[in-house]
């Protein structure tokens, strides 16, 4: 099926044809949808090979560059425009009838095992989040690798992207007008397959909710099982196994527009986002360094992470262009830099 017919034919099933053209009577004339534009028994047949058997949703990590917030709860449990991520997620993901669904999870996993009463989902604990990387969860799910999503739990889409067919493997792309450092960029060919990923330079960026057909999924876990033995291979992103391996795959770019996918690297995106974060918040550590400091939420900028501090949890901030750092233990402190 090329991309055309199943396009057409997957508007079908969702109730999007309105209009008869000559694709619409190409697929009448195969008995794929009837004359009143809505999918047939033959049409449904025709798409099964391409339906989404399930979906694994990826929430072991710390996300340690969205200090304070991450310090106190893992950043898929932001309320965000009045709905938690991971949870419109999932509501997204079961509206178009994908309803297996795994989680992931592994730093303050507790806080999520709610999610499988609430939702009928799946968990998983990943008991190596604190040392290796993403790879280590999908090792966890080999064997649920199918017709897959593979989602972060810290996605916001503003829109449903997801589908109950899915036609190729794909990564969604958006544009970015100027590169940024430590982002993956990709070159695809006219039919959408990424031919190479340039880290820091370019201007289709990966964002987002990545799709494995079945034979992406069944090459991709032969070589990650094969890899994963190699200490490098744990400890990075699968996405850097499969740029080096990038010839042996046909995953595919999706571009979206501007503002459907948001992920938020640091407070001031998320700020930047959902406003009510510029006047209030419900983080114990931005509350302490408000009423210790007597200044407001929008006076405290410049958030940055420290990893070589004596305290488990440390950052440094301006406020008012003052620096501090903030170490917390047991017993927070703040001290001018």
């Amino acid at each position: 099926m090329n991309v055309t017919e199943f396009t057409y034919l997957r508007n079908a099933y969702e109730n999007k044809l309105h209009t008869s053209d000559s694709q619409s009577q190409h697929l009448f004339e195969l008995g794929f949808i009837d004359a009143d534009l809505n999918i047939t028994d033959a049409g449904l047949n025709a798409l099964e090979p391409y339906k989404v058997d399930n979906a694994v949703i990826m929430a072991a990590g710390m996300a340690s560059r969205f200090a304070p917030l991450s310090f106190e709860k893992p950043k898929g449990l932001l309320n965000v425009k009045d709905e938690i991520l991971i949870e419109r997620q999932i509501k997204q993901l079961q509206a178009v009838g994908i309803t297996d669904i795994t989680l992931v999870l592994g730093y303050k996993h507790e806080l999520f095992e709610y999610l499988a009463e609430m939702f009928n989902v799946k968990i998983i604990i990943n008991h190596d989040f604190n040392r290796y990387n993403n790879t280590s969860t999908l090792m966890l799910v080999l064997d649920q690798l199918k017709n897959t999503y593979i989602c972060s739990s810290d996605n916001y889409f503003t829109e449903n992207v997801f589908h109950a067919y899915e036609l190729h493997a794909t990564y969604p792309v958006v544009k970015h007008d100027v590169s940024e450092a430590g982002e993956y960029y990709v070159n695809a060919d006219a039919d959408g397959k990424i031919l190479d990923v340039i880290i820091g330079e370019g201007t289709w960026c990966m964002l987002g909710h990545v799709y494995y057909d079945r034979a992406f999924s069944t090459a991709f876990a032969e070589l990650l099982v094969k890899e994963y033995e190699k200490l490098e291979t744990r400890e990075n992103l699968w996405e850097k196994l499969y740029i080096q391996h990038i010839d042996a795959f046909d995953l595919r770019v999706k571009h979206y527009e501007d503002g459907v996918i948001q992920e938020f690297d640091a407070l001031h995106e998320l700020q930047q986002f959902d406003s009510r974060y510029l006047e209030t918040t419900d983080s114990p550590i931005l509350n302490d360094i408000i009423n210790t400091l007597n200044v407001t939420l929008r006076d405290i900028q410049d958030i940055e992470v420290v990893k070589d501090s004596s305290y488990p949890l440390a950052f440094t901030f301006t406020a008012n262009g003052v620096a501090y750092l903030y170490e917390y233990s047991a017993t927070p402190a703040i001290t001018h830099q």
